[in-house]
């Protein structure tokens, strides 16, 4: 008998390129163009760095009443982790253990499936209908749990309070998880539905609008039992999930409301704009409410695409996937970066 006969083996995330070179326009992995906040260079350039020999609060305390008093939700009902992929994955494992299947999207963030696979977790995956939405009757069937982003990625297409309310409804006997790592790009936040159904987690993440992709910090919202639930998982995994520096910076970057808004407002301004370029040269999209466009062209191959804006310094993603390969997800960076982008793209097609 092989050792090997004992391995876990799954196929892996594929995670985003991440190039070494710094002389690219890099709209691939939807990142922030712009710096943090300036509370967390302040609290960065204060940081003790002597404090780095102890470990850090278990219970992060700093971080989540800082969560607490931002989003006005209970410390009890606040779980934190490192980056909204722990979140997740963690939540996989404390709720998804039913022999029935899980459903998410087919058309999805790709790592559902993979922890899934990961955890031994049965799932179906639910197809879209022809215009990329999700069908809320398809999720009534009987099932092991629901999961599903909103904004969808990597569509960008987000869906009313009234619709995830509904999902809810009909599956009061399992955890209904809401991904919101794009909801402050447009859309509105199912988080006021916590405290009316006890079954619903509700995550988002630093990354993206809060520019600290880099510090790894992800929080979920729930009933103080679901939180509960995940604590229990997650003392029984790893206690000092969140260190110092993440715990402090997180922290110190939801007093700059101001600049937080800003930044929104300029990406979401920036999107706006692009989507009529975008147009003019042939490219047909969803209506994306999230930091990225997810787009094709009428005539032009998305690979050839793809692989000419490489030539140019310009990383966007693409999957050569069913139904989307010819589908490019291109993050929204700064204006100066999409004017080039624009032009490279005239060019192209």
């Amino acid at each position: 008998m092989s050792w090997e006969e004992n391995v876990r083996k799954v196929v892996p995330y594929t995670p985003g390129e991440q190039p070494k070179i710094s002389n690219i326009i890099k709209l691939n992995t939807n990142e922030c163009p712009y710096p943090p906040a300036p509370s967390v260079k302040k609290a960065l350039d204060s940081f003790e760095y002597e404090s780095l020999r102890l470990y850090p609060d278990p219970g992060s305390g700093i971080l989540i009443n800082a969560l607490s008093d931002y989003y006005n939700v209970p410390a009890d009902q606040i779980f934190v982790g490192v980056g909204s992929d722990d979140v997740l994955s963690m939540a996989f494992l404390t709720f998804f253990n039913s022999d029935k299947p899980i459903l998410f999207p087919d058309i999805t963030y790709s790592f559902y499936d993979v922890w899934a696979d990961l955890y031994r977790i049965p799932y179906k995956q639910i197809p879209l209908d022809e215009e990329f939405r999700i069908k809320k009757e398809d999720y009534y069937a009987e099932n092991g749990g629901v999961i599903f982003p909103n904004p969808n990625a990597p569509t960008g297409l987000v869906e009313d309070l009234d619709m995830i309310e509904d999902i809810l409804k009909n599956n009061r006997d399992v955890v209904v998880i809401v991904d919101e790592a794009y909801i402050d790009f447009g859309g509105k936040s199912a988080l006021p539905l916590i405290d009316k159904y006890e079954n619903l987690l509700v995550v988002q993440t630093f990354s993206k609008s809060r520019a600290m992709a880099g510090m790894r910090i992800g929080f979920a919202f729930g009933s103080k039992k679901l939180i509960g639930y995940l604590n229990d998982a997650k003392f029984s995994f790893n206690s000092y999930t969140m260190n110092r520096p993440s715990l402090e910076l997180g922290a110190a970057t939801l007093a700059d409301k101001e600049y937080f808004a800003d930044t929104c407002n300029k990406i979401i301004a920036t999107r706006e704009r692009v989507k009529p370029l975008l147009a003019e040269l042939g490219f047909v999209f969803p209506d994306s409410s999230s930091n990225f466009i997810f787009a094709r062209h009428k005539s032009v191959s998305g690979k050839k695409i793809f692989d000419e804006l490489r030539k140019r310094g310009i990383i966007v993603r693409r999957w050569d996937l069913p139904r989307i390969s010819e589908y490019l997800r291109i993050t929204i960076g700064t204006d100066e970066q999409m004017d080039t982008l624009i032009e490279s793209l005239r060019e192209i097609v």
